[in-house]
């Protein structure tokens, strides 16, 4: 009996935290009785329809501009197969196994709403699957987002099915062999059920959960290396005084502001209004009329922080809730009421406002990276980081280059993030013999915002080791509260670059250390 903690399934409250849990195997599934009673009367409704020969679309006729030709009735259920064997017909790199998973449980919790008319028979192997390490093999390629992501879908399918290929407990086997390793026997699908499967965004609504876990951490670490650049920097508080964010109330300025001014409240590092005015005052008094030693205004990636990570942080917050409305909506077709005794043909299964939400969010992550890039580029040219060695390295002159070779991996990702923002949401192309004449694209937009995070975390990784690399050189005992705990938790790993190791293991060691702990979850915890 497993131990993990469940997420109950009603096809109502998924959330993306739960999304990730699941597919990374923390947290198993269960669900919820009512929303299982609420299935139960759509298979039933919909079986009484069938009975009745009603005409219903991918039950008892083909499927796309196929639809006007009528299926027999002892032929209903190899359509199902028919339909997923066809479609299985991606190609790529497989996606990653916990990606998989999430996918099999994001479509298991909408087809748990009771909308798609399946039989207990199905969510019940889809759970066990989920619960015990059985994750669909997922080619990348392939979607066109508009009726759902039949192609990745296909191959969630074929493993329901017995066939194809899937990973148990991470080793790749056929899909026959994953399931008897626990037990489990491929289901034989009835009516609507290969369609139900496939018919949904749920592979883009899960790689793009995946993209925004990460868009988060990354934004909370932006906010600290903007608060180590400002201490590094000596910079000036007015830039992040309140006053100031109050009269341009973005609701994401206020609150990038404020928690930069929590991580370095407390600094001796930076220059207090009262300061700089008192400094100036008495370099006038000396005859320093026209010129002060004060740097009253710092670069814009520096001072314009706020303003310029407003509209990321507010670009991660719209696509949260898009990206969790679509995790907990009916995106299959037919729908299936029974309380209204209704089966509604439509296009619930278009991904557009994925496609949305992703372009959006890679026009986001490419905007941090820019602030980030800058950022370092301040700290490793001699003629603007204000005293600290070139390319942050001390010691003999041209034999040493520190942080020049590294700073290409943060210039060439950042190009790459620019191109990665262009939009393909907005690049529909008519297929299925013109049936399918406006897709969205919401995979590729989706698989393109995950590359534009995974980029990201290298630029920020990088620009973290230049932060601890430069305040070795400064007096840490001057940083403000936050950023101090920051730093004293940084530098239990952190050893200084002296060029006597290959800079690729650093790397590879701080990005793991950055992303894949808990470390700025919640970064109130560092100035409480």
């Amino acid at each position: 009996m497993s131990t993990r903690p469940s997420v109950v399934l009603n096809g109502h409250d998924l959330t993306i935290a739960d999304i990730i849990a699941i597919g990374i195997g923390d947290k198993q599934v269960a669900f919820d009785p009512a929303a299982l009673e609420r299935c139960r009367a759509s298979r039933l409704f919909l079986e009484e329809e069938v009975a009745a020969r009603r005409v219903i679309y991918g039950v008892n006729t083909s499927f796309g501009p196929m639809c006007n030709k009528i299926i027999d009735d002892n032929e209903i259920e190899a359509l199902q197969v028919n339909l997923i064997r066809s479609h299985a017909a991606g190609l790529g790199d497989p996606l990653e196994a916990y990606i998989a998973q999430a996918i099999l449980a994001v479509r298991l919790n909408t087809l748990v709403k009771g909308y798609s008319g399946v039989r207990l028979e199905l969510l019940e192997l889809m759970q066990a699957m989920i619960n015990r390490g059985v994750a669909p093999y997922v080619p990348e390629c392939g979607s066109v987002g508009a009726s759902g992501d039949l192609i990745h879908l296909a191959h969630v399918a074929l493993a329901i099915i017995g066939e194809g290929k899937a990973y148990h407990q991470g080793v790749l086997k056929s899909a026959a062999e994953a399931l008897a390793a626990e037990g489990l026997k491929p289901l034989r699908l009835s009516f609507k059920e290969g369609i139900a499967l496939m018919n949904g965004t749920s592979a883009m609504t899960a790689i793009a959960a995946f993209a925004l876990y990460g868009a988060n951490k990354l934004l909370r670490l932006s906010c600290v290396t903007a608060a180590f650049a400002i201490e590094i920097f000596g910079g000036i508080d007015d830039a992040f005084d309140e006053d100031l964010h109050r009269v341009k109330p973005h609701p994401g300025q206020l609150e990038i502001a404020a928690t930069i001014r929590h991580l370095y409240h407390g600094s001796r590092n930076i220059t207090l209004r009262s300061e700089m005015h008192e400094l100036i005052r008495k370099q006038k008094t000396e005859g320093r009329v026209y010129e002060t030693s004060i740097n009253v205004q710092d670069v814009y990636s520096i001072r314009c922080t706020p303003q310029v990570l407003a509209p990321v942080i507010e670009a991660i917050e719209a696509a949260v809730r898009t990206v969790e409305i679509e995790a907990n909506s009916s995106n299959d077709n037919p729908i299936i009421i029974p309380e209204k005794q209704k089966v509604i043909h439509g296009g619930n299964f278009h991904g557009q406002s994925i496609g949305f939400a992703m372009d959006m969010l890679c026009m986001a992550i490419s905007t941090l990276c820019n602030l980030s890039e800058r950022r370092l580029n301040k700290l490793l040219d001699k003629n603007l980081n204000e005293g600290l060695p070139e390319f942050l390295i001390p010691g003999t002159l041209g034999l040493t280059m520190g942080f020049m070779g590294a700073q290409y991996l943060a210039t060439s990702t950042t190009a790459e993030n620019r191109q990665l923002a262009g939009p393909v949401s907005t690049n529909t192309i008519s297929c299925n013999a013109s049936n399918q004449d406006v897709v969205s694209m919401g995979t590729v937009a989706a698989r393109k915002a995950f590359r534009s995070v995974s980029n990201a975390k290298h630029v920020l990784t990088l620009e973290v080791l230049a932060d601890m690399q430069s305040l070795s050189f400064r007096n840490a005992e001057r940083l403000g509260g936050g950023t101090r705990r920051v730093y004293d938790l940084l530098l239990r790993d952190f050893t200084v670059y002296d060029n006597e190791r290959v800079f690729h293991d650093d790397l590879v060691k701080f990005r793991k250390l950055l992303f894949s702990s808990q470390y700025f979850d919640d970064l109130a915890v560092y100035w409480s």
